[in-house]
């Protein structure tokens, strides 16, 4: 069935499936569609499903606390702390398994909530679950010294030299310090990724040990053997979606898809690209402005992985990435043979062309975040503005490429180049700058990518001239 602009006027849910006036619009690569419409709306409803939930097995946790006597067996100031020490370990593994599972590569909680919605969600509740462990350690120590009238230090020394058990629970919880230690930002930029990538690995052991301590020694709540088998059962279940989603299916992708490196291209001082062909490519389903972790399997690489987005466009026969010396896995990219065999898991990421709202797009990108903008600016149509932000001009990357694309979609194309600490560039990307640049940019979707500093310059920038939030589309550049 057709529908005439005339019809749409008077119909207005069928607007998003008509081009507006001026506008180019083909397929999924113009603003929103009654489609999309429609996804975005099954999403939002799965999110709520998956939220009940969730608050519901918190429910249940709370009823397995309250019949071990989490209620009646409170006499005294001792028995209540011990009562709120097992309610805080219960959550405290609950919201462990969910840590692991936020970031287990499942394309459900991916389609539902997109990486970089899960990426912050497991950020937040990291912190949150080793929390809520730390306040077990403080409470249950503290009401059963008080209950036992020795020092705290005494009946810490009791639990782990007299319950075998407390060995596992030490181990673990020094495990999940270091992870969350390893996460702050601070720290994070001053270690390799290769060792913060190591560091994380332990999340799985960490919560592997918490079964451990729980089943023997919490006694009282696990006493009953549906409660145990219950328990069990979220923790297996957990470990086989890990099994599944982080290693068997992208092992038995990569055989589908045999990726190889093609070959291998320098781009500029410091920068390579690499293309990877394989068989049957369109059913990744991969879009511009997604990202890959790659596993190149070389006897140097083959037990590392690495998230790179792609800097061009799926066309269903080769996938490319861009890489910039930033560490040592990056330092050593160009080396890497034609010829090597490749794992892919992916494609994640929601900065796509699906998430515009409207017909005007601003792209705005730093250094080697011009990756995901160019292959963005290759697959969109419609009212286009790029700015790209490089310390000198021999470090912008893609000049042809980026010049010939705007050329073919009439878009505006900016570089801005030069230290922002001299005087004459101290008003790159501020508010004033923006209006200046692109003048109707409060009523375009902004896509941002670039280093962490100049992401946040830029979006307070844009929230400064009036870009709703929800207009605001980033690719944070890290994990």
């Amino acid at each position: 069935m057709s529908t005439t602009l005339e019809q749409a006027q008077h119909r207005p849910w069928l607007r998003w499936a008509t081009p507006t006036a001026g506008s180019v619009q083909a397929n999924r690569e113009g603003p929103q569609t009654t489609s999309t419409a429609l996804i975005r709306a099954a999403k939002s409803a799965m999110g709520w499903i998956i939220r009940l939930v969730l608050l519901a097995v918190g429910g249940v946790i709370i009823g397995i606390w309250a019949h071990s006597g989490g209620l009646t067996g409170v006499t005294n100031t001792a028995t209540l702390l011990i009562s709120a020490g097992r309610l805080t370990g219960l959550f405290g593994a609950y919201l462990l398994l969910l840590q692991i599972l936020s970031l287990a590569r499942l394309p459900f909680f991916e389609w539902v909530a997109g990486f970089d919605r899960l990426t912050a969600l497991h950020r937040i509740n990291g912190k949150v679950c080793l929390g809520l462990i730390l306040a077990h350690i403080a409470l249950i120590t503290s009401g059963y010294a008080l209950l036992s009238k020795i020092p705290i230090g005494t009946q810490l020394a009791v639990f782990v030299t007299g319950y075998h058990a407390m060995v596992a629970a030490v181990i673990g919880t020094a495990l999940l310090i270091l992870v969350v230690v390893t996460s702050v930002v601070i720290v994070k930029r001053r270690l390799r990724y290769e060792t913060w990538y190591a560091v994380h690995l332990a999340a799985y052991v960490g919560a592997l040990l918490t079964w451990f301590h729980q089943i023997p020694t919490g006694m009282v709540v696990f006493s009953n053997p549906l409660v145990t088998m219950l328990w069990t059962g979220l923790y297996v279940f957990t470990l086989q979606l890990v099994i599944i989603f982080r290693f068997l299916q992208p092992a038995l992708r990569s055989w589908l898809h045999q990726l190889r490196v093609a070959e291998v291209v320098p781009e500029g001082e410091g920068v390579v690209s690499i293309r990877i062909v394989g068989r049957h490519l369109e059913y990744l389903n991969a879009h511009a402005g997604q990202f890959f972790q790659w596993r190149f399997l070389d006897r140097h690489r083959w037990w590392e992985s690495h998230p790179f987005s792609l800097s061009e466009a799926p066309d269903g026969r080769s996938l490319r990435i861009t890489i910039k010396d930033l560490g040592d896995f990056s330092r050593r990219a160009g080396l890497i043979r034609p010829g090597t065999r490749v794992i892919a898991e992916g494609p994640f990421g929601s900065f796509t062309v699906g998430a515009r709202i409207g017909d005007r797009v601003a792209l705005i990108a730093g250094g080697v975040g011009i990756t995901p903008i160019r292959a963005l600016l290759e697959s969109m149509r419609g009212d286009i503005a790029v700015i790209y932000r490089a310390s000198r001009y021999d470090d912008l990357i893609f000049r042809h490429e980026l010049e010939m694309l705007a050329a073919e979609r009439c878009a505006e194309l900016h570089y801005l180049t030069g230290d922002r600490s001299r005087p004459e560039n101290s008003e790159f990307l501020t508010p004033r700058h923006l209006r200046r640049l692109i003048p109707d940019i409060r009523r375009r979707d902004v896509y941002l990518c670039g280093p962490p500093a100049m992401m946040a310059l830029i979006e307070d920038s844009l929230r400064r001239v009036g870009v709703p939030p929800v207009r605001i589309h980033r690719d944070d550049f890290s994990l």
